[in-house]
């Protein structure tokens, strides 16, 4: 495959499962690096702020910065300004959602009837009060924005319930549709093809999932490689949709071997 001059990397399933770098990870990051290519990271999971994401790949021996990692955290309150909301949010999420919404300038509410706006991703902490303030601020007219519409999410092994299941209770009592701007949507891809200054048919988007990581990035036309450390594990799952990637490999140091070989 030709080298690509930037690109964007899935972190979970693709860097690190858990605690721990996958094959290739920190090989692959250091060859970029080394060969001058910019790099970003782009995730659906909006629990973690970007510096805590930059702590956890260098802990990894993952060399990073914060302005490298894109969450659908970011998206989310990226979307609140461009709509240029006028009132206080109400948060269904963890802290790397409530930071990026109160650095995006906007007051936090726990009372459904005082939100402008309910950003929903994942809450580990959910309580049935703070999904029935949600459903009451949606009712009453209040913005409905998802961080995705993830199902689930895949730990160490198992499957936890996604953002996508928290947000499919409050759409079901709710009878709205949300916006939702992780990956698959264009938001989460442009931000980051914005960060490196590339264009999107000279950019490499690494993922793991078919369903967001490739077909987001095939529809602005990125160039993709799909790598089987995640939730496709298969040759035949990852070349058995309607789109596929451009290349499927292994893992990142199956990647990186590809990519050394191109002059």
């Amino acid at each position: 495959m030709n080298r690509p001059r930037g690109v964007v990397l899935d972190l979970d399933g693709v860097v690190y499962r858990g605690r721990e770098a996958l094959p290739g990870a920190v090989e692959f990051l250091a060859w970029l690096r080394a060969e001058e290519v910019p790099f970003a990271f782009v995730t659906n999971n909006s629990t973690r702020t970007p510096r805590q994401y930059v702590e956890h790949l260098r802990q990894l021996g993952i060399p990073a910065e914060e302005g490298q990692v894109v969450t659908s955290a970011l998206c989310a309150a990226a979307v609140l300004q461009r709509w240029n909301l006028q009132g206080p949010v109400l948060v269904v999420g963890g802290w790397g959602l409530r930071e990026a919404v109160l650095e995006a300038g906007y007051a936090l509410v726990e009372d459904g009837d005082a939100a402008a706006a309910v950003v929903v991703g994942l809450d580990t902490e959910l309580t049935y009060a703070r999904l029935k303030a949600a459903c009451s601020a949606i009712r009453r007219g209040a913005r409905f924005v998802a961080t995705n519409l993830d199902a689930n999410l895949p730990v160490e092994g198992e499957l936890w319930p996604g953002a996508g299941a928290i947000v499919a209770a409050i759409r079901t009592a709710t009878g709205r549709e949300p916006v939702s701007v992780g990956k698959p949507e264009p938001y989460p891809f442009r931000m980051a093809l914005n960060r490196l200054g590339t264009r999107p048919e000279e950019t490499l988007m690494v993922g793991d999932q078919v369903a967001t990581d490739i077909v987001g990035a095939v529809r602005l036309g990125m160039r993709t490689a799909l790598v089987l450390t995640g939730v496709v594990t298969s040759l035949e799952e990852a070349q058995g949709g309607e789109v596929r990637p451009d290349v499927v490999a292994r893992d990142l140091a199956d990647l990186l071997r590809r990519l050394r070989q191109d002059p």
